[in-house]
């Protein structure tokens, strides 16, 4: 019998497809404190984790701990380098995260593009036809705009689908991929990260947290872009600058940006991002689906079971 600890409540179908597996006896942790879970972790053989950082000092306690299983892709809150050393497998949900942020990404883009929030308040507040004498100068059609996504797995994958749907023109930056790749699915790789950022009419970010990608986009990347070019990270806090990010938006060096993703989350009520009219903002959500967060649990959960059975799926395996 194998102990495994749920890290946060997930979607009932995956908790209960841990509960229900024979050789399993699950506990349920919602106390995400460090002290707790310097407490709790070291008891398991195997552990579910939806949200909750995983640090070396929890780590270096985790004798028996085989096994992490991560609810999503990211896993940049774990100590990778620990994991190592501990001979711990960290395991991600290859197949189910990516239509969610994809359409996450195209309704932040759409709800920029076409300022669905201004007219909603328009027509709430009684301005009906307010709009007829607009000098409509930052609401734009997608109609042959250029998109630079960042990162090409797949979440980049399913996005340059949906993009191609609404006939724009896709740059691609990611050196880990080769060009015919790209280019079977009617994109262009450019081949350096400066020169889509002087094409691209919209930033897309689609790439994990390391510290090849930490602040890759500051303000002098920023000042590479177009004046009315927009920025949308879906992605992880810490890839854009965030201090900077807000600085190019109150000078008009970009003109808008959709924010999924906080270097801190929740981020600080001081945080200048959360006052700036120009940047649509989302609390980590791109995955907050039905579909998505079922399927999720389910394949975090049949991870693990995979994994104590021996036939883990080798993709769904973080080479550390």
């Amino acid at each position: 019998m194998y102990k495994i600890g749920i890290i946060d409540t997930m979607n009932l179908k995956g908790m209960n497809l841990l509960k229900d597996y024979k050789n399993f006896e699950c506990e349920l942790v919602t106390n995400l404190s460090h002290e707790n879970l310097l407490e709790e972790i070291p008891k398991f053989d195997g552990i579910a984790i939806r949200r909750g950082r995983i640090d070396k000092d929890i780590l270096s306690r985790c004798d028996k701990l085989k096994v992490i299983a991560r609810h999503g892709v990211g896993y940049d809150s774990i100590d990778t380098k620990m994991l190592k050393e501990k001979n711990i497998t960290l395991l991600v949900t290859h197949n189910t995260t990516s239509t969610s942020p994809a359409e996450h990404i195209m309704f932040t883009i759409l709800n920029i593009y076409k300022g669905i929030g201004m007219f909603d308040e328009m027509v709430r507040s009684g301005n009906f036809h307010k709009a007829i004498h607009l000098d409509i100068k930052e609401n734009f059609e997608l109609f042959a705009k250029k998109i630079l996504i960042v990162g090409f797995g797949r979440i980049g994958k399913k996005l340059i689908k949906k993009c191609l749907g609404f006939d724009m023109e896709v740059l691609v930056y990611d050196p880990y991929i080769d060009s015919s790749l790209i280019e079977q699915m009617n994109g262009k790789k450019v081949s350096s990260l400066v020169d889509g950022l002087k094409e691209a009419d919209i930033l897309s970010l689609s790439t994990p947290l390391t510290d090849e990608t930490r602040n890759l986009i500051t303000l002098k990347e920023m000042k590479m872009m177009k004046k009315n070019s927009i920025i949308i990270n879906s992605a992880r806090g810490g890839i854009v600058n965030e201090v900077d990010l807000n600085y190019a938006l109150d000078n008009n060096i970009i003109a808008f940006a959709g924010v999924d993703v906080f270097e801190k989350e929740p981020p600080d009520i001081n945080n200048p991002l959360l006052k700036n009219k120009k940047v649509l903002l989302s609390p980590h959500a791109a995955t907050f689906t039905k579909e998505c967060l079922e399927d999720m649990s389910l394949e975090t959960g049949q991870n693990l079971i995979d994994f104590f059975e021996n036939k883990i799926d080798k993709n769904k395996i973080i080479s550390l």
